[in-house]
């Protein structure tokens, strides 16, 4: 259970307010922390995650002796005074080099972390790249690729891309223009190595550039900027599932009301489902044809008087139809 706190005067229970959830959540704000020893990688990559992230994101340059693992005390302690959920600290040591921890909190509590390894040999940051940055504010496309995402079964790499969702989505919009697709983040993780090695996370960040076409549907090319990561899964903290649920709580007239027979499917079309009643063939409409017309009401009397025989004159013709019937001669 979450600790309580009694307001002791009216400026305390106006800031107590302030945090209590929404209904629609404010964006989250992201923390960069530094430990006491931090390689100039960390650094760089710490400054460049901010750079994504802003302007939802704080950058601390002071450093700090913080254990994330061993003691999250101090790291509940930036989240609740900062009032933010998400917090990246980075460190460097011989047994961890170039260690980004990713935390995740909820009501000033520790939710689950998780260590990711740079790897060194094929960091790139973002200074490296040259050309034109995407702009300040920008939400980006997220791109998981391989089967380690899709598995069912919670692990490593379903908590990391739960992870990475939550850090680079930015705020809720309800309108999008194309102009402001810019930013492409892929993530990519293949096979695990045939002696039981986890497979790497290879992080890449994309500029989408649209270009005349000479048609009316410009053409889309993509330029690297960076920075460039592949990360190594370390530790791993799963949340509490008590925690949990109440971190997946929804406030009530948050979520649409389920309308009957209406469904959407993968691709986000509209689906409806209609039910027809009993049909009646007697008052079906049908095709009119001229031969199933009924006579009219004269004609008709004057064939009915004229018996079911058919007249016919003397000069060979049926006095009914108006048509000539030719007998056969007789041999005198």
């Amino acid at each position: 259970m979450l600790r309580q706190i009694k307001p002791k005067n009216t400026r305390s229970k106006r800031e107590l307010a302030k945090r209590e959830p929404l209904s629609h959540e404010n964006p989250k704000t992201t923390l960069f922390l530094r430990g006491t020893t931090t390689s100039s990688l960390v650094k760089h990559l710490l400054s460049d995650f901010h750079s994504l992230k802003r302007p939802f994101g704080v950058l601390f340059n002071k450093k700090n002796s913080i254990h994330p693992f061993e003691d999250a005390s101090s790291l509940e302690f930036f989240s609740q005074k900062n009032d933010s959920s998400l917090l990246l600290f980075g460190s460097h040591s011989k047994k961890r080099p170039h260690c980004l921890t990713w935390v995740r909190c909820f009501g000033g509590q520790v939710l689950d972390m998780m260590e990711l390894y740079v790897v060194q040999d094929t960091a790139r940051t973002l200074i490296q790249f040259k050309g034109q940055k995407c702009k300040i504010g920008v939400k980006p496309l997220l791109s998981f690729s391989g089967s380690q995402f899709e598995n069912p079964i919670a692990n490593q790499y379903t908590l990391a891309k739960s992870m990475f969702v939550d850090f680079f989505r930015g705020g809720e919009t309800q309108t999008i223009d194309v102009e402001g697709l810019q930013l492409l983040i892929s993530f990519f993780a293949g096979e695990d190595g045939p002696e039981g090695e986890r497979a790497q996370i290879h992080m890449r960040c994309w500029k989408i550039v649209t270009k005349r076409s000479g048609q009316k549907v410009p053409r889309v090319e993509v330029e690297e900027i960076g920075p460039r990561v592949d990360f190594t899964i370390g530790r791993i903290k799963e949340a509490d599932e008590a925690l949990r649920k109440q971190a997946m709580k929804v406030a009530k007239g948050s979520e649409a009301n389920p309308k009957k027979n209406v469904e959407t499917d993968i691709v986000g079309d509209k689906v409806g489902r209609i039910h027809l009643g009993k049909q009646d063939l007697a008052a079906l409409q049908t095709r009119k044809m001229k031969g199933l017309k009924r006579l009219k009401r004269g004609r008709d009397e004057h064939t009915d008087s004229g018996g079911d025989s058919d007249s016919i004159s003397a000069n060979g013709e049926d006095e009914s139809s108006g048509a000539g019937i030719k007998r056969p001669k007789l041999d005198e």
